[in-house]
């Protein structure tokens, strides 16, 4: 693997950024009183708990933040993004249901950043493999834990 310091940091969203499946939720999402995100029945959502200090901490040191995601309910993944208050961190956002080859050929051209300057994390194996194929550095997260700045380090900072 070339040791170069990626441009764009990339996210898949469920299971990655938050544990549950977009295209599998009770909907309409409202945000309450308290900000919480809460599905018709009173489901409340929510962000991994490592999420918010994350993007904040790569915003802070000037990484390309960008979102590829195969939800199929787009309109939820968006309206999601900005009840959580995480919209403003992603220069590109690819939500569509296509394979994740595509979102990252949309992002090549839309940042002209090389795909070996790129780094993607997803909980699926299958976008892994896809995805690395392009020459994108790639690292699968744990559904179960989500994202983490920690991991997140595994690959800018592996001294650490």
């Amino acid at each position: 693997m070339e040791n170069v310091k990626p441009k764009m940091i990339v996210f898949d969203l469920d299971l990655t950024i938050w544990p549950f499946h977009v295209d599998q939720c009770m909907k309409p999402f409202q945000l309450d009183c308290l900000k919480k995100v809460k599905d018709v029945y009173g489901n409340e959502y929510s962000l991994f708990p490592e999420v918010l200090d994350a993007l904040f901490k790569l915003s802070k040191e000037n990484y390309i933040l960008a979102v590829a995601s195969r939800i199929e309910d787009i309109t939820t993944a968006y309206l999601l993004l900005n009840f959580f208050n995480i919209a403003h961190y992603f220069t590109y956002i690819e939500i569509y249901p296509y394979n994740k080859s595509v979102h990252f050929k949309w992002l090549n051209l839309k940042s002209c950043i090389p795909y070996n300057q790129m780094v993607f994390y997803d909980d699926d194996v299958r976008n892994i493999r896809c995805v690395s194929k392009l020459g994108v550095h790639t690292l699968l997260v744990q559904s179960n834990i989500g994202l983490s700045y920690k991991l997140i380090q595994t690959f800018l900072n592996p001294d650490k």
